[in-house]
């Protein structure tokens, strides 16, 4: 069981969403495009009971493209909690910018991992991203993490990047509480 430091900070589990939490639909637009891995919410339970705070950071352009509007973006991830289960996730972070927009909160930049270490008193020494792409691996590490891509998304996972590779959520969470602190 991870427990907060003496300076009050917590541990956390990063993830992006679309091809780690949920099957990755390009530009998923509206919550019955939403399909959660089936092992997710056992995954996220197990590392909730172990102390660790739940975060989800993910990339979401599709706003700015114009393919769905925030409110759409919000019912999705409405869905996504609801699939889940209730009170797993803390705190989900977006960012609805352009790749090319320069922003810092964008992935694999670590703009919304710092935020969330803010406001929620985060130890990133302790804590983990999973993600299945390489720019998750990449915003975890920038931040300080260990990291963990899965093979569930629609890239072939570059598993060179992470710290560590697993075929699913469940084996990351395994992962996970194998080598917290």
């Amino acid at each position: 069981m991870t427990t907060s430091s003496p300076d009050g900070l917590s541990p956390a589990v990063f993830f992006d969403r679309d091809g780690t939490i949920m099957r990755d639909v390009e530009y998923c637009r509206a919550p019955t495009e939403v399909e959660v891995f089936l092992d997710a919410p056992e995954a996220l339970r197990r590392l909730k009971e172990a102390g660790f705070k739940l975060v989800i950071v993910t990339n979401q352009s599709g706003i700015a493209r114009g393919y769905f509007s925030e409110l759409d973006y919000r019912a999705i991830e409405q869905e996504v909690e609801r699939q889940l289960g209730p009170g797993l996730i803390d705190v989900t972070y977006f960012c609805p910018d352009l790749p090319d927009s320069g922003s810092m909160r964008r992935k694999p930049e670590t703009g919304m991992v710092l935020e969330a270490q803010r406001d929620h008193q985060i130890d990133l020494g302790r804590s983990f991203f999973v993600g299945d792409k390489a720019i998750d691996a990449e915003c975890g590490q920038r931040a300080g993490m260990r990291t963990i891509i899965v093979a569930t998304g629609l890239e072939e996972p570059v598993r060179p990047a992470a710290d560590w590779s697993a075929n699913n959520l469940l084996e990351a969470a395994e992962i996970i509480l194998r080598h917290a602190v």
